[in-house]
């Protein structure tokens, strides 16, 4: 397991005055074995800060560090042994004409791993998906079957963090929640250290247990689920926030 922190971090994109700050002076700490929530509405900077952490975007300023590692200007193979990310569209991050197989293995060797035929295996085990999805292509499977794949590619390369990019928000709210118990289960059998960005803030409430509330790049409050859930908010919008989201309900996690 690994610890997240983040110190003063800024991101901008674009120079002069075509500039854009996207994120201004975040600081959090995500402990070791933890989930952490980054939550606003759309271009409030949450996605940002896990692209900075990926490497994906490549102006900014403060600390950011994994594990005892301060992370400079590049990522090198063992940062991404150690940190993996599963994106929003499950369709749109596999390759279409690579079979399940083919994706899993190619990570795997990518990161040096042997005996690759257990391995993807056990993978697809992990993720709940019996040996007959091995060599399906993506338009075989569905939205969520597609999102087991997603997170077994993550899974492959034995990450200490997963950063999760709205990992629900393109499945059909039907699977929505095995999904989310899948990620769960994951975190605890395997001790990983999860950064989760959503709208939803009922996602947050089953997967986190404290969150960031972003707005116009800035983080305005910390919560903890306890407080999310009892409304207890002092920061206007994150009021806004818990107030008007569609179907938020404070107990709702609690029955996923």
């Amino acid at each position: 397991m690994s610890r997240l922190v983040f110190n003063d971090l800024s991101v901008w994109f674009g120079e002069g005055a075509s500039r854009v700050d996207a994120v201004r002076h975040a600081t959090f700490e995500v402990p070791s074995g933890a989930s952490f929530g980054l939550v606003g509405e759309s271009g409030s900077g949450k996605s940002t800060i896990l692209r900075a952490l990926m490497g994906l975007a490549p102006d900014w300023s403060g600390e950011m560090i994994v594990g005892e590692q301060r992370l400079g200007p590049k990522r090198n193979r063992a940062f991404y042994k150690q940190v993996q990310m599963v994106f929003q569209d499950p369709y749109a991050s596999l390759h279409p004409r690579h079979s399940v197989d083919q994706v899993l293995s190619e990570v795997l060797k990518l990161h040096g791993f042997r005996d690759i035929n257990r391995r993807v295996q056990a993978l697809l085990d992990d993720v709940g998906l019996g040996p007959g999805f091995r060599f399906r292509y993506p338009h075989q499977l569905s939205g969520g079957q597609r999102q087991r794949v997603a997170i077994a590619r993550a899974l492959a390369p034995e990450p200490s963090v997963l950063l999760l990019d709205e990992p629900t928000s393109a499945l059909d709210v039907s699977v929505q929640a095995e999904v989310l118990n899948l990620l769960n289960d994951l975190r605890e059998e395997h001790r990983l250290t999860y950064l989760l960005v959503s709208h939803d803030l009922a996602v947050v409430a089953h997967m986190c247990q404290s969150t960031a509330v972003m707005q116009n790049g800035e983080i305005v409050e910390m919560l903890t689920v306890e407080d999310m859930r009892a409304m207890r908010a002092r920061h206007p919008y994150t009021c806004h926030l818990l107030e008007s989201a569609s179907g938020y309900n404070p107990n709702a996690a609690q029955a996923l």
